[in-house]
């Protein structure tokens, strides 16, 4: 049996109370069963262990029971990792926890990086200077009539500025 989490195929979901060791390099759910629902209640990762109780000494423990009602609806779906990095599971970690917030996920206050840059712009040159936002070259203005044409020679993208 196995569970699709973006484009991530999980294996399970299981009762947590059939897990058994070993566990390693692997992105763990723990679901709420809701007759035939499962909810995502928490997502974490695990480098390797062989604790029987991995899951109950959590300390999210309580929290996950407290959001199922019960430990007999708490399930567990695992995405083995094998060759993975600690860095690539968090980022998969971090996917999941944005697009589903799990509720006993609130103190893991990891931040996903933006991938953009934001460039400083000196105040003196500011209106003088336009940089393309395609390509980061210094765009040529133009005066026509009530606007300014700024057009980047590189890529040719353009932008207009009213000059009202």
């Amino acid at each position: 049996m196995s569970i699709q989490i973006l484009q991530y195929e999980f294996l399970g979901p299981i009762p947590l109370d059939e897990w058994g060791p070993p566990m390693e390099k692997l992105v763990f759910l723990i679901m709420s069963r809701d007759q035939d629902k499962f909810n995502i209640v928490y997502v974490g990762d695990c480098e390797k262990t062989n604790d029987e109780s991995f899951f109950t000494r959590h300390p999210h423990f309580k929290c996950w029971v407290q959001q199922s009602k019960s430990e007999k609806s708490l399930y567990l779906a695992i995405l083995p990792m094998f060759e993975s990095t600690t860095d690539y599971r968090k980022n998969v970690i971090n996917k999941i926890k944005t697009r589903y917030k799990p509720h006993c996920n609130f103190d893991d206050t990891s931040k996903v990086k933006p991938d953009y840059v934001i460039r400083k712009t000196n105040e003196s040159t500011k209106s003088k200077i336009h940089i393309c936002s395609s390509c980061g070259i210094e765009m040529k203005s133009e005066q026509i009539e009530k606007t300014t044409v700024f057009r980047c020679t590189n890529c040719k993208s353009s932008n207009t500025k009213s000059n009202c």
